[in-house]
């Protein structure tokens, strides 16, 4: 009995001893994180901010009322001023109000993935209210659970992501607006569109996860697909499906090697051959005659020549050597399909920009034409919930194909290997980014926030960080491509194929097509709202196009060409 209490007085203390380690660990761990956090909140004080520097301004856009700004190609002589000579409160010192905004700026970026920003969740959640109204309004019919793989899909349509607010009348709704006959979930946040059921069944029960946007809802599951009917669209979204017309060209000598397949039928309407074309799931309608040819966008077309063909819904004219061709709203998802680097990069590359400069819609574009995510050196909630996968990932696991960063920083800079640097035009930037910080990536600012101390204060403090931005990129980075948004929206393709070669990928002169044919992406605002008064003061423009010159000279002093002329006058 003795023995038996001795055993378990031992016992009982080595389990507190083994108590009291585990509780010391997880004091020590706990102080360990706190101070790693405190110290990340003090560097990134530094980061990103314009650095107090010099600035070359020349002496003619220091006159105040002055003449308009010479042209870009011919300058005329510089002067090196003290940022105190530009009279603008951001540059003369950077004081507890600067960078409390900038630090500001950085912790919002990184927390948008665990808590939305006010002005993101707007959106979201009126789309959220549309997708649950419609639910009850546009209801199809339930078809079954199917086998899915996303490399060889039998809904082959037009494909959606919403990871947060994916619904299933949502996902109806999107295919019925493109023409599609089917809509099939899956991962409870994935919405895939076609003409054709899957041919694979699998066991109901397999469907089993629930819509990330609808409780009660079944999207899929795991390489399984909940597939629905898709009813005809009301009146109103009917006027969204109409076709449109991208011009007449001579028509190749064979169209029927050109596009796979045809119809030929008395009195072809325009509605009729795209109501074709988008049964058989192809983009693109082409009509020479009574004749009706559908396929995907080619370069085959020598060029328009609108004149020769004067009636839209009527027969060609000049013999049949001229056709009509329209877009469909059937997607050409021959370049919607992405992944992960399977190894990791070699070569850690930077696609950087100022903020509002057109970061995301580049991001879009590379993705589509590389089939490759991108990473983010920040968390935005939004565009993960969108599609952008690389958003999740960690900005230095390599497995994307380029990282996006708004970093003018030395130290941020020097870490990337290479960098894409994309310059928009600051008038444009400054408007587009002050949008996003009041309405979201999709809103608008109001007029109040226009109007109000807001917009001179965010001028004043912005504007010197576009200049510095560009201007630290070119002194500390090592293997840089700068891309213009000007010339990269006119010239797509071009442009494009020169950031793609940059990167180090090959593609196809098809899925460059395919990547022309979705080219906005799904973070382009309307552009309907427009404002009845002009928000630059003039001593905001001189001081902007002060900038834009001292940028433009730098550019030039490292053999990069200039900016567009459009840039100035304003």
């Amino acid at each position: 009995m003795a023995k038996a209490f001795f055993r378990l007085q031992k016992f009982l203390r080595r389990t507190q001893f083994l108590l009291f380690f585990l509780t010391a660990a997880y004091l020590m761990a706990g102080s360990l994180l706190l101070l790693q956090r405190t110290r990340l909140v003090i560097q990134q004080g530094s980061r990103g901010a314009p650095t107090n520097q010099a600035l070359p301004v020349p002496e003619e856009m220091g006159r105040a009322g002055g003449s308009e700004p010479r042209a870009l190609q011919s300058p005329g002589p510089r002067l090196l001023v003290h940022t105190d000579a530009l009279q603008e409160p951001a540059l003369q010192q950077h004081g507890p109000h600067w960078l409390t905004a900038r630090n500001s700026e950085l912790r919002q970026l990184r927390r948008r993935w665990f808590h939305r920003l006010p002005s993101d969740q707007e959106p979201l959640q009126t789309a959220g209210l549309k997708a649950m109204k419609h639910t009850a309004e546009h209801k199809g019919t339930y078809m079954g659970c199917f086998t899915h793989d996303s490399r060889e899909r039998t809904l082959k349509g037009a494909v959606f992501y919403d990871l947060r607010k994916m619904t299933v009348a949502h996902c109806q709704e999107a295919c019925a607006e493109r023409a599609y006959s089917y809509a099939g979930l899956a991962y409870g946040a994935e919405c895939y569109c076609g003409n054709s059921l899957p041919a694979a069944a699998a066991k109901p029960q397999e469907c089993n996860l629930e819509c990330r946007g609808e409780k009660g809802s079944v999207c899929g599951g795991v390489n399984r697909l909940s597939a629905y009917s898709v009813e005809e669209p009301r009146a109103a979204a009917t006027r969204r499906r109409n076709v449109i017309y991208r011009g007449c060209f001579r028509a190749p000598e064979n169209l029927t090697d050109t596009f796979p397949a045809s119809l030929t039928q008395p009195n072809l309407t325009v509605e009729m051959c795209s109501e074709f074309c988008s049964k058989k799931e192809f983009p693109l309608a082409v009509i020479r005659g009574q004749e009706c040819y559908c396929g995907f966008p080619t370069r085959r077309f020598p060029g328009a020549e609108g004149q020769r063909c004067s009636s839209r819904d009527g027969g060609s004219t000049a013999g049949g050597q001229h056709c009509r061709v329209y877009q469909t709203p059937v997607q050409d998802t021959r370049c919607t399909d992405r992944k992960f680097l399977t190894t990791k990069s070699k070569v850690f590359v930077a696609l950087s920009s100022f903020p509002g400069a057109g970061n995301t819609w580049a991001r879009h574009l590379i993705e589509h034409a590389t089939g490759y995510y991108t990473g983010s050196y920040y968390f935005d909630g939004a565009l993960y919930n969108k599609g952008f996968k690389g958003e999740k990932d960690h900005w230095r696991s390599r497995r994307t194909i380029c990282v996006k960063t708004h970093e003018s920083g030395r130290t941020e800079i020097e870490m990337f290997d290479s960098a894409i640097l994309l310059i928009r035009n600051p008038y444009k930037s400054l408007m587009a980014e002050f949008n996003r910080k009041y309405a979201g990536h999709l809103g608008y600012a109001t007029d109040h926030n226009w109007k109000g101390k807001e917009w001179p204060d965010f001028v004043n403090s912005y504007a010197s960080w576009w200049a510095s931005h560009v201007l630290e990129w070119l002194k500390y980075g090592k293997r840089l491509l700068v891309v213009h948004y000007e010339e990269l929206k006119q010239s797509l393709i071009p442009k494009l194929k020169e950031m793609v070669e940059f990167l180090n990928v090959t593609v196809t002169e098809d899925r460059l097509l395919c990547v022309e044919n979705n080219r906005d992406g799904s973070f382009k605002r309307s552009g309907l709202k427009q404002k009845n008064f002009e928000p630059f003061t003039q001593e905001m423009k001189d001081l902007i196009n002060r900038y834009i010159l001292t940028v433009d000279e730098a550019l030039r002093g490292r053999n990069f060409s200039g900016l567009p002329r459009e840039y100035v006058p304003r």
